[in-house]
């Protein structure tokens, strides 16, 4: 044992553990780290060798007779059906079946998803119900063939401390210096503290940041292979990760139908791994994040309040350098289309995840660390009991350009820096400078990144700064961006600016947006004071753009309107006029062409799902039919439901594909916003659009 090694097994007896020796079982299992300490803390708590061999041998028994392999569940399930019950660690899980009424427990490498369980545990451990937890769990072997279970849950133990002592936490952090406390958390985390500089160091804290800090929003894009996802996943039990898929308002704010809070309410930091991967088809699931990102809460039929915070983790595929050099793209590039500009802002902390070093056995340590449940549990403590806001905002000054998410970014890193790192009181004020450099940085990597993306200036001060203690202003910079022109600097473009300039060299100009409108016939007076009548006939020409997600200034009457020009005919080709709001689309293409053309009569094919909803659309399109009749328009529609493509027919020669048909709008977040009515105004889903001329 090294100097450190000695003075945290004096100082916390019982709380810290060989690191190696969790090295040496993890590489024969995935049980999540947690759990090997917990068994290591039982078993291999001495300093003896002989008394270490001993545990470590009985840390593997225990492995061996008690945690199932996923490839051993058949094997598993035969000895509690020999032996009539038996204890395992795994995780478990909690589902209410909705249509048996009741709930199941299911066991993630045991294989089984239907094993009975009392109400006691799962009231008990209420994170059974939301993502499960890892647990010695006992389960019996029911004999009665008549029942619908073979297995039931006789007994189940969380792997977690039964008490925490914060006090006795914080007294002990006062026997350390800084740099003597941040190499501690390195070595409980499993690293060397020799092999690392303090600007990694301050990475691997600011990982942390979201365990101790509530509603810390956090990103880290990087390579693969420098353990992202570890924090979250085996770190600690307060936190679970969401892998990519389908992220959906029930399951990560609050279920409609079952009264329930999410994931949100139950954890201390909900993370996201893969986040390119990320599938988010509801509008609605984005405006909802986007509310709990800024404060917490969130309205969906209830006021929900929570303290989870978000952590975004993914890769990134391109040169840095490239990228920040880069005229047309920035470092955000991974992130799904929906993440925009808002949810962006929403980001305290951008961590530059291209400076970790890859997992390698060179950076792990060979010594002393805490036990992960116990400093999970200190981390804990402090997310839910501590807040250090005022602390900081009493002693920091920072400069003109830190704007109001800035400066609540700045912030709440600083609070998550002081939690981990000085739990017993305030840091020096070299110390406090240098969080606040870093925090600094980790805005401004977020800031730069959506001034890149605006086309206007909202985002333009990224020179973000801080008063130092001498009362000298210092601007922080970002390393892998300060000389990069293209991100200091950015060129002020739209992403519609190709279709800008294709407008602005077409003779169809804005003068002639609708040149269809219905031609009144001309009174005898106008004929004989005109010496000649000339129709102005629009040069119409093929275009092919796309409608990018969340545009705005698109309509019925700007894609197609100008192309309706002296027809008498249209089709509308659609599978998907079925829903009462694709049909509302539908009654608006109506009302667009009685306003812009000469139009006599309207086609419209479409699908539908069954019989019931066909008979639905039958009344509802002949209430339009009827309302068409009384402005000499015909309509006629045909039902099939083996169509899939749209397409716009016009009788002039004309065709328009739009790649989402009519219903290339998005949802309002509520009824009473602008946009509801006027569709111009109204964001759009991105769609690709090709108008061509046949015959």
């Amino acid at each position: 044992m090294d100097t450190l090694d000695q003075k945290l097994v004096e100082i916390f007896p019982g709380k810290v553990v060989r690191k190696d020796l969790l090295h040496r079982i993890k590489k024969g299992t995935n049980v999540p780290t947690f759990v090997l300490e917990f068994l290591l803390a039982r078993y291999c708590a001495s300093d003896d060798p002989a008394e270490i061999q001993a545990g470590l041998e009985a840390v593997l028994a225990t492995l061996q007779d008690n945690y199932v392999r996923p490839d051993e569940a058949n094997s598993a399930q035969s000895k509690v059906a020999t032996q009539g019950k038996h204890r395992f660690i795994d995780k478990v899980h909690v589902n209410y079946v909705e249509r048996e009424k009741r709930h199941w427990a299911s066991l993630e490498n045991f294989n089984s998803q239907r094993v009975a369980i009392s109400e006691k545990f799962y009231r008990d451990n209420q994170r059974l119900l939301e993502g499960g937890i890892w647990a010695e769990i006992t389960l019996g072997y029911n004999e009665i063939e008549d029942d619908d279970y073979t297995f039931y849950v006789e007994d189940l133990r969380p792997i977690q401390l039964s008490r925490f002592d914060f006090d006795g936490y914080m007294q002990g952090r006062k026997k350390f210096t800084r740099d003597e406390w941040l190499d501690v958390i390195m070595r409980s985390v499993g690293l060397e503290p020799s092999k690392l500089s303090t600007r990694l160091k301050f990475h691997y804290i600011s990982r942390l940041a979201s365990l101790v800090e509530p509603n810390y929003n956090f990103i880290e894009l990087g390579p693969r292979g420098t353990g992202k996802s570890y924090f979250f996943s085996e770190f600690t039990p307060y936190s679970t990760l969401v892998s990519g898929g389908q992220a959906t308002k029930a399951v990560l704010f609050y279920h409609n139908q079952r009264k329930k809070v999410g994931l949100v309410g139950f954890w201390d930091t909900v993370a996201f791994d893969e986040v390119a991967g990320i599938n988010i088809k509801d509008s609605d699931t984005i405006q909802i994040m986007k509310d709990f990102m800024a404060n917490g809460r969130f309205s969906r039929g209830a006021e929900i309040i929570a303290d989870a915070s978000f952590a975004f983790n993914g890769n990134i595929d391109h040169s840095i350098e490239q990228l920040v050099n880069s005229a047309e793209h920035d470092l955000f590039i991974p992130l799904p289309k929906e993440f925009d500009l808002a949810i962006m802002d929403r980001f305290a902390c951008y961590l530059p995840g291209w400076e970790m070093p890859k997992n390698s056995s060179e950076f792990l340590t060979n010594d002393y660390g805490f036990i992960t449940d116990y400093l999970a549990e200190a981390f804990h403590h402090q997310f839910a009991h501590t807040n250090r806001y005022e602390e900081v905002t009493k002693r920091i000054r920072l400069g003109q350009n830190v704007e109001g998410r800035d400066e609540k970014g700045i912030k709440k890193t600083m609070c998550a820096f002081l939690k981990v790192l000085h739990p017993d009181g305030p840091p020096s004020d070299a110390e406090f400078e240098e969080y606040v450099a870093y925090a600094i940085e980790s805005r401004r990597r977020v800031k730069e990144q959506m001034n890149k993306r605006k086309p206007d200036d909202e985002f333009a001060r990224i020179n973000l700064s801080y008063f130092a203690a001498d009362g000298k202003e210092v601007v922080v910079y970002c390393p892998e961006s300060k000389n990069a022109n293209a991100t200091q600097q950015p060129s002020r473009r739209s992403m519609k600016a190709s279709l800008i300039a294709e407008s602005a060299t077409s003779p169809v100009s804005q003068s002639v947006v609708s040149p269809a409108i219905k031609q009144e016939p001309l009174t005898s007076t106008e004929i004989s004071g005109a010496a000649e009548v000339t129709e102005s006939v629009p040069d119409l020409k093929e275009k092919h753009f796309t409608i990018f997600y969340g545009d705005t200034g698109h309509s019925y009457e700007s894609i197609i309107g100008p192309y309706l020009y002296g027809a008498k005919s249209i089709e509308i080709e659609d599978p998907f006029v079925r829903m009462p709001h694709q049909i509302q689309n539908f009654v608006r293409l109506c009302e667009s062409i009685v306003k812009l053309s000469t139009i006599k009569r309207i086609e419209l094919i479409t699908g539908y799902d069954d019989d019931v909803q066909k008979h639905e659309l039958e009344q509802k399109l002949g209430e339009l039919k009827q309302s068409l009749l009384e402005t000499d328009i015909a309509l006629d529609f045909d039902f099939n439901p083996n169509i899939h493509d749209r397409e716009i027919r016009i009788d002039n020669g004309w065709v328009i594909k739009i790649g989402r048909g009519l219903d290339f709008f998005q949802k309002p977040a509520s009824w009473f916003e602008i946009g509801t009515n006027d569709l111009a105004l109204r964001k759009c889903l991105e769609t690709k659009v090709d108008i061509f001329r046949t015959g």
